[in-house]
């Protein structure tokens, strides 16, 4: 597969069967029933996107499905896609154009919190960079139909952070690095908040004026680096503990 795609291509698949993996690492994945996706650098609007029916912690750069707008594999490979995670992923690639990565999870605290009419609460250092750029959508099923595709597009506005009701988790960054980072700090807040709530006793809740700055705060911490400041540490994790994902 290497020779056969562009250099910007194979490094874009590098890093979306490394942050699979990172899923697996972290527990989020769900057997194989959720979904990574990332646009393919150039004029074509093409994304990559796992092959159905491999478990995340054994995809590879060379098994990632590659596609189209319409769901059209547009390099040959022997798998499907999941087609709740195409509904899912290309209604987000196509309405926003930023959106070079979006990772969707069905992590049980995530799936926990979004059952949760409060959602996301103001009580812990990682809610704050959530809250500051978060939107909800409300469940209406298994994401096959065409015509929620609108609403999820809608819903999810400019933010980079999105609870999907009853149904899980998902980023949307400029990087792959960038929206592992949300991810991790999306699930973060969620199993936070659900052990503060199984600890009882009144939960104390952060002053929105520090919310209102949480950006700042990140870019500042991160020198402006964003995902990038850790990605190459998660990889370095990724060569000692489950090699292979580069093939």
């Amino acid at each position: 597969m290497r020779g056969d795609v562009s250099a910007e291509e194979w490094e874009q698949r590098v890093a979306l069967a490394a942050a699979y993996r990172l899923v697996a690492h972290f527990h989020w994945d769900d057997l194989i029933f959720t979904h990574l996706s990332a646009r393919v650098p150039g004029p074509e609007h093409h994304f990559l996107i796992n092959p159905y029916g491999m478990m995340f912690d054994e995809i590879t750069a060379s098994s990632l499905v590659k596609v189209d707008l319409a769901g059209t594999k547009v390099s040959a490979s022997p798998y499907a896609i999941n087609p709740a995670g195409f509904t899912i992923h290309s209604a987000i690639h196509a309405g926003r154009e930023d959106a070079m990565c979006v990772l969707h999870v069905h992590s049980l605290d995530g799936v926990a919190v979004s059952a949760q009419r409060g959602g996301i609460l103001p009580i812990s250092q990682q809610s704050i960079f959530v809250l500051a750029s978060l939107a909800y959508h409300d469940y209406e099923g298994v994401a096959l139909r065409d015509d929620e595709k609108p609403r999820l597009v809608r819903d999810l506005g400019d933010k980079h952070f999105l609870v999907l009701r009853n149904h899980g988790l998902l980023t949307v960054g400029r990087t792959i690095p960038d929206a592992f980072l949300f991810l991790y700090l999306l699930e973060s807040a969620c199993r936070i908040q659900i052990r503060a709530q199984a600890g009882g006793g009144d939960l104390v809740p952060i002053d929105p004026r520090i919310i209102a700055g949480a950006m700042a705060q990140a870019a500042a911490v991160t020198g402006n680096a964003g995902g990038a400041l850790a990605w190459p540490g998660l990889l370095r994790k990724l060569d000692r503990t489950n090699p292979g994902y580069a093939e």
